[in-house]
């Protein structure tokens, strides 16, 4: 895989610094948002990448602003045992975007690609049927409309031992840190080697994958929604100019003597 670029090694950003920047590409997320409504259009954005790469924390900061109504994000579980005997991609398939939505998905098909082969969930050859047959159904996918953007977060080493440690040291962050987790830790090779393999076959030119450093999560954040914006051929539309109207009177109301249960307010 090519080393990043010099920017990895840029100093973190300060919050304030992100807040400023994130306050723009919001506003032009709404605007985006207003026109997939309009126009009907279908976006399916993929993210994936290795344990603690920061997937979560992007998704957030796309869908800070906007409508969960048109921003659907999809985080599936573990396969039910129907789901187990059905094709691979075939739960996914109800998920993809209809008219006027934007689905991301935290997680997709690729897991069999990637955690599913390298912890034994399936078998090689398994794992290489799939990679010669999602190309062709993401080729449909695409020839049907729909714009597909896919996302690979890469962290390194270093950061990805100090997040996990973090998750072990803050509770605020434990629920983040499963069992898997633990056992993926000592795999980077193999997930290296199964990244590798996963480019080689589904790196297409209808669904290309994008690769954005995620050691400083402010920037990573920042660089994934400035180039999904790009990506995507969306136009402001005309804003009507909106003003309040004058509230009613009062027409004889009184606040009601009933007593009410107030919170307590320590802060």
């Amino acid at each position: 895989m090519t080393a990043p670029g010099p920017e990895a090694a840029a100093e973190p950003m300060s919050d304030k610094r992100y807040r400023r920047a994130l306050r723009p590409l919001h506003a032009e997320l709404v605007t985006l948002q207003e026109w997939v409504k309009f126009s009907g259009a279908r976006i399916c954005i993929v993210f994936e990448g290795r344990d603690t790469a920061g997937k979560g924390g992007v998704i957030k900061a796309i869908t800070a602003r906007v409508s969960p109504r048109v921003f659907r994000v999809v985080a599936l579980p573990a396969p039910t045992e129907r789901e187990k005997s059905q094709m691979y991609v075939q739960r996914y398939l109800p998920h993809l975007p209809a008219a006027g939505e934007v689905v991301i998905f935290d997680r997709s098909w690729y897991n069999r690609a990637g955690v599913e082969r390298v912890m034994g969930f399936c078998t090689d050859e398994q794992a290489r049927h799939f990679l010669e047959l999602i190309p062709t159904v993401e080729r449909e996918i695409v020839d049907s409309g729909v714009i597909m953007l896919e996302y690979w977060l890469e962290v390194s080493q270093q950061q990805q031992t100090l997040r996990l440690q973090s998750r072990i040291d803050d509770p605020r962050k434990i629920w983040k840190l499963s069992d898997l987790d633990l056992r993926s830790y000592r795999h980077w090779y193999d997930y290296s080697r199964a990244r590798d393999e996963m480019f080689h076959f589904t790196d297409t030119g209808w669904a290309p994958w994008y690769v954005a450093i995620t050691d400083d999560k402010k920037r990573g954040r920042l660089n994934v929604i400035s180039h999904l914006l790009s990506r995507i051929p969306y136009e402001p539309l005309d804003r009507p100019e909106v003003t309040l109207p004058d509230r009613q009177s009062p027409h004889g109301y009184h606040a009601p003597r009933q007593p009410l249960h107030w919170i307590p307010t320590p802060y």
